[in-house]
């Protein structure tokens, strides 16, 4: 893609990026479930938790993950590491489509292991930003120590292996939640020590078919590949915050632009 052609999708990208990075986004997104927390690990768990399930229709992941921060009894770190074997087992009724109560509590059972071993999900992506693997090798790192001993191996599928190419979409949304800070109220940027510069786009159906009408993506498969591809050509629009691009390659998507 040429220079010329580049400055006009950042002039249309821009525009609606500014139309729906705002306050009133939250309401009727996941995000909205993390926005309901003060407390870095209960921000962080929450928007873990949620991203694992959003997939589907808006309004069926936020009154899922309502009653997942419910059942959790609103303190999502404490019921984390402190709940006994009986109170996490109790979970096992819990569903979301293919996500299962075993998945629930293995989802569980990994986040004391990340928390209690290895210093939390924050932790997990700033050893990798400091070694200079960077989001790629936090994603690989994450799941290849998040199970604990005895998981059920069907849990697995719900938390995508970039080293098997996924597009790791739900776990590249969390960490755009968790990193920008751009003081527009929609993300957090709870990890000050990770730079914007380094997140990857949250690629599914709906923003990849908007990226390649717009000719920002030309690889078929929504795969790791396709990510690295389309980040790279809206790193070409903003090194600094690639990602803020999501905003508006989703919107177009509710907005059916094309």
């Amino acid at each position: 893609m040429d220079e010329t052609s580049l400055e006009h999708i950042k002039a249309l990208l821009d525009q609606k990026h500014d139309a729906f990075n705002r306050p009133a986004f939250i309401q009727d997104d996941p995000v909205a479930i993390p926005h309901r927390f003060t407390v870095k690990e209960d921000i962080e768990i929450s928007a873990f938790l949620t991203a694992t399930i959003a997939w589907g229709n808006r309004t069926a992941i936020l009154k899922s993950a309502t009653a997942l921060m419910q059942r959790l009894g609103e303190a999502p770190h404490a019921f984390v590491m402190d709940a006994s074997h009986e109170e996490i087992e109790a979970l096992g009724d819990f569903y979301y489509r293919t996500f299962q109560g075993v998945d629930l509590v293995n989802f569980i059972y990994g986040l004391r292991n990340i928390y209690t071993h290895l210093g939390g999900l924050h932790e997990v992506f700033y050893q990798s930003w400091k070694s200079g693997e960077g989001v790629p090798g936090g994603l690989s790192r994450l799941r290849k120590s998040f199970f604990t001993e005895g998981a059920e191996k069907r849990s697995f599928k719900h938390l995508a292996s970039i080293d098997k190419g996924a597009s790791c979409k739900r776990l590249n949304m969390f960490l755009r939640w968790m990193v920008r800070n751009d003081k527009r109220g929609v993300d957090f940027g709870l990890w000050k020590n990770l730079p914007a510069s380094g997140l990857y786009l949250p690629l599914d159906v709906h923003t990849g078919n908007v990226a390649r009408k717009l000719g920002l993506l030309q690889r078929k498969a929504n795969d790791w590949k396709a990510v690295e591809e389309v980040t790279g050509n809206l790193r070409r629009m903003d090194a600094a915050d690639p990602i803020k691009y999501d905003f508006a390659l989703f919107g177009m998507g509710i907005e059916k632009w094309f």
